[in-house]
């Protein structure tokens, strides 16, 4: 019995070792198991915020004095992408869309039809700007918000553009359309309850729809301006976390917080000024593909983007926490001196964009209104898996991209391209430069060739990069250098793997590890260090 166990566990070392397999690399996950019937979850907005405002939630990388390695992102293949389609998909870095693709981010064939009334089901009342939902004459369900009445088109616009952004970079995002109507489009549903300032519920009758429709603006001829977001198809069941795993779901087997995904929201949230992202504002869905039930996450609500707070402008102050003891110090010994970088910003006067600009902008120093522990883990190679997105997207796409936020005012929409194109451009100087800026990996005529993102995207390049070959053993995990193979060229091999360690001089800490089937060519692995 003992040798059995012996043998079993040198196996399992064996396996453990292995750094590769047969179907490496991995070009989608798994067929899920199937969830079944979830329950609805609840997440208490209070508790969440002062759960990160003040506790520690989640894994978090080893302080820096402990000299332990960082936990590298979980939930990639070999090439460090992720492949779990529940979360994120590939889109336009890996397959390029069209300028009208872009523009239809999810989709734009069910826009709220207008061959019968819209019927509300449901609205709220309290807030700055109010909404509904309502069913329009094909049945579909639509959740309805608005712009505060001081800045007609902010926070719809916002919403649009922020969306089909978010999607282009792989996310999951609901079908957000702009509507323009009149009050007499509407008409209420039976037992609609409409709930007060305390909570109580009541019948809503078609004055409070008036007195709803009175704190909303109007555009120049009349009409009422809104977003309808399309609800997705599946069952709701409730917000994921930025940290754990969701324990009724079964395939949810990778902490959130070390997600590759999810890690790299922080380059994305920093691009649009998404300081809202709270897991309040994420939706799980119970989804159906092939018969199998699964759980589909969606990211929602970017109303809170590119300069808007949804009810208001943003803050000056957007891209801090709400709270920090650090900066509280700080403020306490400097006797309130110290001026915070932040409050050097400049804004114009645009309403329909309300506080976002580029010149002080630092995706560095950008933070969430509070620790997301899922940002806070990023590493270098996630920063790079997601800047290399996000400056994919050129000057015509970013524009044509806000043109569907239908902005009024055309020297607001064109302030809004050149920020978020210096803000894209500071994404890509900055997380470029903590690695070996290098990708897109292929075997060209006997050789591996690649581009340097950096240059290509004109942030200087990465100067001259030193190549060496290996043979790898798949098992023992090693590496032994083929002399004089220092080219591109792929040196001959019959079986195993070889390795190509690709090294900035200028940077010799940065270095991309490629790694091949020796005789197929077939290019298993990429392996970032810095």
């Amino acid at each position: 019995m003992k040798k059995r166990i012996l043998l079993i566990g040198l196996v399992a070392g064996a396996l453990m070792a292995q750094k590769f397999r047969a179907d490496d690399p991995l070009g989608a996950e798994p067929k899920p198991r199937d969830v079944g019937a979830l329950k609805s979850r609840k997440l208490s907005d209070y508790y969440d915020l002062f759960l990160h405002q003040f506790g520690k939630p989640g894994e978090r990388q080893p302080e820096p004095k402990k000299k332990q390695p960082p936990i590298r992102a979980r939930g990639v293949n070999t090439l460090g992408e992720p492949i779990d389609r529940a979360w994120w998909e590939p889109r336009h870095y890996y397959r390029p869309m069209s300028i009208g693709e872009l523009q239809r981010g999810p989709g734009d064939a069910a826009a709220p039809s207008r061959d019968g009334k819209w019927t509300i089901i449901g609205a709220k009342a309290e807030g700055v700007t109010p909404g509904f939902q309502m069913l329009d004459s094909k049945k579909r369900r639509y959740f309805v918000k608005f712009d505060p009445a001081t800045n007609p088109e902010m926070a719809t616009s916002a919403d649009q553009i922020s969306s089909k952004l978010t999607y282009a970079l792989g996310y999951h995002v609901p079908e957000n359309y702009l509507i323009y109507f009149t009050k007499e489009q509407l008409e209420l549903g039976d037992n609609v309850e409409l709930a007060d300032r305390t909570g109580k519920k009541r019948k809503m009758t078609r004055r409070d729809l008036t007195e709803i429709l009175l704190r909303v603006p109007r555009t120049k001829d009349g009409r009422i301006r809104g977003t309808a977001s399309l609800g997705v198809p599946g069952k709701p069941i409730g917000p994921p976390r930025y940290f754990g795993t969701c324990a009724d779901d079964p395939n949810d087997v990778v902490p959130h917080e070390h997600r590759r995904d999810q890690r790299g929201l922080h380059v994305l949230f920093a691009w649009i000024a998404h300081d809202d992202s709270r897991s309040i504002n994420n939706l799980d869905i119970v989804a159906e593909r092939d018969g199998v039930k699964y759980v589909k996450h969606y990211l929602l609500d970017f109303g809170s983007t590119l300069g808007s707070a949804s009810t208001k402008p943003n803050s000056p102050r957007s891209g801090d926490y709400f709270f920090s003891w650090s900066e509280s110090a700080k403020n306490l010994f400097s006797l309130g001196l110290r001026v915070p970088y932040w409050a050097f910003a400049k804004y114009p006067d645009y309403p329909s964009i309300g506080k976002f600009e580029s010149k002080i902008f630092d995706p560095e120093r950008w933070l969430a209104e509070y620790p997301n522990p899922a940002l806070l883990n990023r590493l270098p190679d996630d920063e790079f898996w997601m800047a290399k997105q996000v400056v994919n997207l050129t000057d015509a796409e970013i524009r044509a991209i806000i043109a569907t936020g239908q902005l009024s005012d055309a020297k607001a929409a064109d302030y809004l391209a050149r920020c978020l194109i210096e803000r894209r451009n500071k994404i890509g100087k900055v997380y470029f430069a903590k690695v070996l800026p290098l990708d897109r990996f292929v075997v060209r005529d006997g050789s591996l060739a690649w581009e340097d993102l950096s240059a290509k995207h004109g942030f200087g390049g990465a100067g001259t990069v030193t190549v060496q070959w290996h043979r790898f053993d798949n098992q023992a995990g090693t590496r032994s250098a083929i002399p004089g193979a220092q080219t591109a060229r792929i040196p001959e091999s019959e079986s195993g793997y070889l390795c190509v360690e690709l090294t900035q001089q200028s940077q010799p800490a940065h270095k991309v590890l490629v790694y091949l089937r020796a005789d197929s060519k077939q290019i298993v692995g990429i392996d970032r260090e810095w």
